[in-house]
């Protein structure tokens, strides 16, 4: 009778401490948020830098005094991609032993809260930016405009930002 109570007793810790014990992917799901931030940010700044660059290189070729003033749309893009490497380090900086599923899952979306609008914005900034300066290099009364629409395409980046430092901080 001893034995048996003894045995429920340490079958009962153990189911008791498989149940409390967090699932092993917790620390995935944490990684891929930190990874998605990097990753979607990154791809939307180079293809930003990447496809304002092309304008860039054809405007220089009939206006070589504007370059400097085309480097803009270059800069905004990567500034993009610093966006999601704070989150995605400071995600990587909260990942630890007491890493519990609910913290994944708010780190999981921190990180898709910055790097899609990182990519959506850095395709806009890339496409805006293009025309922007190939434009400017015809009429350069359009360089404000162009400054214009590229911050309201950054923006949405920033909301990002924002939104997954948010979600960062409710923990």
């Amino acid at each position: 009778s001893f034995q048996l109570f003894r045995f429920q007793s340490d079958l009962s810790k153990m189911v008791t401490a498989a149940l409390n014990e967090e699932p092993s992917y917790a620390f995935f799901l944490g990684c891929t948020g930190a990874a998605v931030a990097i990753i979607f940010t990154t791809l939307g700044a180079s293809y930003g830098t990447a496809v304002s660059g092309v304008g860039i290189a054809k405007m220089a070729v009939n206006r070589p005094d504007m370059i400097m003033k085309a480097i803009i749309p270059v800069v905004m893009a990567g500034i993009i991609a610093i966006y999601g490497l704070v989150v995605s380090v400071l995600i990587a900086g909260s990942i630890g032993d007491d890493y519990t599923m609910e913290d994944s899952y708010v780190h999981l979306g921190a990180g898709l809260s910055v790097g899609l609008p990182g990519l959506t914005a850095g395709v806009a900034i890339g496409i805006a930016g293009d025309a922007g300066v190939r434009g400017t290099a015809e009429q350069p009364r359009l360089f404000v405009g162009m400054v214009l629409i590229l911050i309201f395409a950054e923006v949405l980046a920033l909301y990002g930002l924002i939104v997954a430092i948010y979600l960062y901080t409710k923990l």
